[in-house]
């Protein structure tokens, strides 16, 4: 506690300027961590998950917009380190500023709750801060490479569709997670930890033998990240969802299992349908069952609330704080006082 105090107690513009460079660099290590699952296809690089995005959509949501120059600092660090300077990396810098900026405007626009808890939630990150908001940075960027002749003519569509689906991607499976990490407070119940332990040993057996096989099996996941939701929420299906991401991007980029034998278009529409139905499934049948738990409990909390009144009120007490209880009344427990006086 005295840290935070006396960080808070610095400079505005220290604190700032702290907290550009921080974003900018947790931006720049997610950017080279999903630069190692890249694959190549039709001459063009491309990343089935982007999770540089999830993580500035994340931080717009948490901290709000001072976090903008951080996030553009963090992009061009990344465009910069895999492209010469030049006024195409100044365009997709730019458009990969401005998508999780757009992403931010319009969640909270519709009231997005960083708790998931609700299906509308869900629905608001999928379709506006994933699908829509990414239309942004796919655009600008693969619109600015094919101005500056980086770009065939004939490769233009599917690598726009590989860049949008990419950053959608790690906006649906990153930022939840990231949210959740957030607002991790404790531990789960004591009587839960067993069935987390079968889940993770499930996991790590079915997904590689899912994804590996040469057998396509990719179906097999879907009843985990079932049971994972029911059991779990996003706490269990979206490490789940990423878990198989990432060994099914692995998969593909050896060209094995299920992936195997196809060509470079093939491998990547079949790798990004599978992601995005997949991180949907999740992040939405959490949602759902979130939003089930919390009616039901506030639907038993209404009626104990009932009982409780009626109880009072059938015993001739007004219900309150500071209401005088039948075990506070007097006479021995259990006695009924005879109808007036004696």
């Amino acid at each position: 506690m005295a840290a935070v105090v006396g960080i808070r107690a610095w400079p505005r513009p220290v604190v700032l300027a702290l907290g550009t460079l921080l974003v900018a660099v947790c931006y720049y290590a997610a950017g080279r961590l999903g630069l190692t699952q890249q694959l190549v296809a039709e001459g063009a690089v491309v990343t089935p998950i982007w999770p540089p995005t999830g993580l500035a959509v994340t931080c717009l949501l948490l901290f709000g917009p001072a976090c903008v120059p951080g996030i553009a600092v963090g992009a061009l660090l990344v465009v910069a380190s895999i492209t010469p300077p030049g006024p195409a990396a100044i365009g997709v810098v730019a458009g990969n500023t401005a998508a999780p900026v757009c992403a931010y405007l319009m969640l909270r626009a519709v009231g997005f709750r960083t708790d998931l808890a609700r299906i509308r939630d869900g629905l608001a990150l999928v379709f506006l801060g994933a699908l829509a908001a990414m239309l942004i940075s796919s655009g600008a960027g693969v619109g600015m490479l094919a101005l500056g002749g980086k770009l065939p003519a004939g490769d233009v569509w599917f690598v726009w569709l590989a860049w949008w689906v990419g950053d959608a991607m790690g906006v649906v499976i990153v930022t939840p997670l990231l949210l959740l990490l957030y607002r991790a407070r404790r531990a789960p119940p004591h009587g839960r930890w067993a069935e987390a332990a079968v889940l993770v040993v499930a996991a790590g057996v079915l997904v590689p033998l899912a994804t590996y096989s040469r057998v396509s099996m990719l179906f097999l996941v879907y009843p985990l990240l079932i049971w994972a939701a029911l059991r779990f929420q996003l706490a269990g299906s979206m490490p789940c969802a990423l878990l198989a991401s990432v060994t099914a991007t692995a998969a593909a980029g050896d060209d094995a299992g299920s992936f195997g034998r196809l060509t470079d278009v093939e491998v990547m529409v079949k790798l990004q349908a599978f992601n995005g139905t997949m991180a949907l499934t999740a992040l939405l049948l959490s949602s759902v069952i979130s939003e089930q738990l919390h009616t039901r409990r506030s639907v038993e909390r209404a009626c104990q609330e009932l009982v409780e009144a009626l109880q009072h009120l059938s015993a001739g007490t007004p219900p309150g704080p500071h209401r005088r209880t039948e075990d506070s009344a007097p006479g021995a427990p259990g006695e009924e006082a005879a109808p007036g006086g004696s």
